[in-house]
């Protein structure tokens, strides 16, 4: 592996868009140019997006640069996980398997279902009176 090499990789999850960058380092992670303990404020989001890094021990060999938009802090922390996980894949093929076996290279396809019309939400309804 070259050491000017970077692996790119656009992770979503429900309206988030992640857009990582993977280059060989010491494990320094910053999200929009901040620190991830510093953006990330909750410790559930902070262990989401590191699961694919400490699944396959590569937690300090790689520098990793996120720019994240959209969505809230949860779906955004799902949408980094999916990018690493897919930037991880393209630094080193034989990780695909265990990342794949934990679930993590498949997106998170749930997304909030729409409301419909005459109806209060998506699946609730006004309150029927026969009277």
């Amino acid at each position: 592996m070259e050491k000017s090499t970077v692996y790119y990789a656009t992770g979503k999850r429900k309206n988030a868009i992640a857009r990582t960058w993977l280059k060989p380092g010491k494990g320094e992670i910053t999200v929009n140019d901040r620190p991830m303990e510093e953006y990330f404020t909750i410790e559930t989001s902070k262990i989401l997006l590191a699961q694919p890094l400490v699944l396959t021990d590569t937690k300090e060999s790689f520098d990793i640069k996120i720019k994240v938009k959209g969505g809230g802090i949860s779906g955004q922390a799902g949408a980094v996980r999916h990018g690493i996980t897919k930037a991880l894949i393209l630094a080193d093929p034989d990780l695909r398997a265990v990342l794949k076996k934990a679930g993590f290279v498949k997106r998170d396809s749930r997304v909030k279902e729409r409301k419909k019309y005459g109806q209060k939400g998506a699946r609730a309804r006004f309150q029927f009176s026969k009277r």
